[in-house]
């Protein structure tokens, strides 16, 4: 990236700051990520079901499969990580078995929710847990894990993605559905540089410059079928999206 627009970046970042200065005060203090983990899930029940609008025939293709993967019971056992709500729940075919990982616990309201929405499903256990460390999970245990919205805020890519493969039975799928960074030489990419300090702080860990492709291509799955897709979301920082799924 050219060095005037990289200190173009720094200056508007410093101006996002100051506008948001008792929002980055309470982080300093320690106060901020608590409140937030607090607040995020009834926000999180409203917005993933907008989302699920604007992504619905994305979601659809991509669960399409599913049931392709089944073990040999002919019954799916599916482990949803970063659960949240369980917004995914109603693209599940009928009689699969699901585990939820969230590591934060607030979730458990709303995730009990849409359980009573969906009895087509099969709901097993919630985990609160990172998805870098699943050792509640045994190894091998399941057919398909599934995440959506979920590589943008765990710390490690790699460590998750590993635990993704640990979980996985030989021949296992993980479906995956992100929004990741543009490309670098557009406007989009410079306000997703510009922004993502204060949308970390405000969506709970989020990161909107991440090229998430590329840690699933380093993560030694067998087979890895993704696609780059501008979705239909009203905010543009938003639309660059990945999805798809790999194989074990």
């Amino acid at each position: 990236m050219p060095a005037k627009m990289t200190l173009a970046i720094q200056v508007l970042r410093l101006v996002v700051g100051m506008l948001l200065f008792p929002m980055f005060l309470l982080n300093l203090l320690g106060l901020w990520r608590e409140r937030c983990r607090k607040w995020f899930p009834s926000f999180m029940w409203r917005a993933t079901r907008i989302y699920n609008k604007y992504t619905l025939r994305t979601k659809r293709e991509l669960f399409s499969n599913l049931q392709e993967f089944s073990g040999p019971s002919g019954k799916l056992s599916l482990l949803e990580v970063g659960c949240g709500t369980g917004a995914n729940f109603k693209f599940y075919p009928p009689g699969c078995r699901v585990t939820c990982v969230d590591p934060n616990p607030n979730f458990e309201k709303f995730l009990f929710k849409s359980v009573a929405e969906n009895r087509h499903l099969q709901f097993e256990r919630f985990v609160v847990a990172a998805g870098e460390d699943m050792s509640q999970v045994d190894e091998g245990s399941v057919d398909v894990v599934v995440c959506t919205l979920v590589l943008c805020s765990v710390q490690s890519q790699e460590k998750f993605l590993r635990e993704v493969r640990r979980v996985l039975r030989p021949g296992g799928a993980y479906f995956f559905l992100e929004h990741v960074a543009d490309e670098r030489s557009t406007w989009n990419f410079f306000w997703q540089q510009v922004l993502d300090p204060a949308w970390n702080l405000l969506f709970a860990g989020c990161n909107i410059t991440r090229e998430s492709w590329k840690s699933l291509e380093q993560a030694g799955f067998s087979k890895l079928r993704l696609q780059h897709i501008q979705g239909t979301l009203p905010c543009p920082l938003l639309k660059p999206h990945i999805y798809g799924y790999a194989v074990k």
